[in-house]
């Protein structure tokens, strides 16, 4: 297997630019999400990588060396796409074996025989080697597309949004197949999708993208808990964080000043370096505390999500969602209290969205 890297790629299509400046490390056995809306670059990412089209400026290695001037074929990746790519007249067996058969490679009967028995066994299609795949399930078909990568033996797989086209339940089971096929295999996987519950359940690394540039790079628990900027934080997390126009003044956070309005405790407050009249402030919805506190909200609205609720308050013109296990009683339109648990709440500045103490944490560590 490989690590690839980019550096300082840019891509334009006539005046559109896809990609600005940007840099990604995937590490030798890693398996790496990037994250971004529709339009955000991801596609074309893998594209560059993979030898499909290239890059306007910046340099691709992969294993350490320059590809910049290598045909796909050289590059030995394999890309699975979220349009199952099979030949429907064929059975399982025959699309698995098309792959070896190419002129670039010269394996045996019993080679090929050999990676299509361990391909087969690893994904659970073996009895489905002799079937058409014009007859296969949308999942089956899936895994024989991903068996089509697997007989190559590639250093880097490349994947370019796979379940989107499956049902939830199948997602969801086909999340937990394709992390322990990457552990299994000890390989490098560059996964693309815009499901944040994929990211975070799959990614050891997210790369967050957003047009064209990489904001974020870090572990899951790093994007959810520390997001570089705002819009990290509302697109990573299930509901979108909360963020409110806020001011500190003499360690005190207020967002409606007498009624939205907590004095700021322990690192909070020793971090806060000044008064400030402009900031967002973010919490996430299991940080808001119903029940607890001084403060007071309106119950506008409850979602029932089986084992919790997602309740929406109100403050004045200002909404934030809290929630909480589902048997907690909560009532529309009633009063209830509540409270933020101060130590995973986000500064954000008011102007550019960056998060204040991420960014100083930046600068003092280079």
């Amino acid at each position: 297997m490989a690590r690839v890297q980019l550096e300082h790629i840019t891509k334009k299509f006539r005046r559109h630019t896809a990609l600005s400046d940007l840099s990604l490390d995937i590490q030798d056995s890693e398996f790496f999400v990037l994250l971004g809306p529709t339009g955000a670059g991801k596609t074309t990412t893998l594209r560059l990588i993979a030898g499909l089209d290239s890059p306007d400026t910046g340099s691709i290695s992969i294993g350490g060396k320059d590809v910049g001037n290598w045909s796909a074929a050289e590059r030995d990746v394999a890309l699975v796409f979220q349009y199952y790519s099979l030949y429907p007249h064929y059975t399982v067996r025959e699309n698995l074996e098309f792959p070896l058969k190419s002129r670039h490679r010269r394996f045996t009967p019993d080679e090929i025989a050999s990676r299509i028995a361990k391909a087969s066994k690893t994904l659970r299609i073996e009895h489905l080697l002799e079937r058409k795949t014009d007859r296969l399930s949308g999942g089956e078909m899936q895994r024989v597309s991903i068996g089509r990568a697997i007989v190559r033996e590639p250093r880097v797989f490349l994947m370019d949004e796979p379940l989107s086209n499956l049902d939830a339940k199948l997602r969801e089971l086909l999340r937990a197949e394709l992390k322990d096929l990457q552990m299994k295999l000890g390989a490098t996987f560059l996964y693309v999708t815009h499901d944040q519950v994929e990211a975070m359940s799959m990614g050891d690394k997210i790369g967050v993208l957003n047009q064209g540039r990489i904001v974020q790079v870090g572990t899951p628990s790093q994007i959810y808990n520390q997001p570089h900027d705002t819009f990290v934080a509302t697109f990573v997390g299930s509901p979108a964080m909360n963020l409110l126009p806020a001011s500190v003044r003499a360690g005190r956070l207020a967002v409606v000043p007498g009624k939205l309005e907590i004095p700021l405790e322990g690192d909070v407050a020793l971090r806060w370096p000044s008064n400030t009249d402009r900031i967002t402030v973010g919490v996430r919805s299991e940080d808001v505390l119903l029940g607890q506190g001084g403060l007071e909200a309106q119950v506008y609205a409850v979602e029932n999500h089986g084992v919790e609720k997602v309740v929406t308050l109100k403050v004045d013109e200002h909404a934030l969602k809290a929630t909480v296990p589902a048997r907690m009683p909560v009532e529309v339109n009633s009063t209830v209290s509540f409270t933020f648990n101060q130590r995973k709440l986000q500064f954000f500045d008011a102007k550019t969205g960056v998060n204040l103490f991420a960014a100083r944490e930046e600068a003092i560590h280079g």
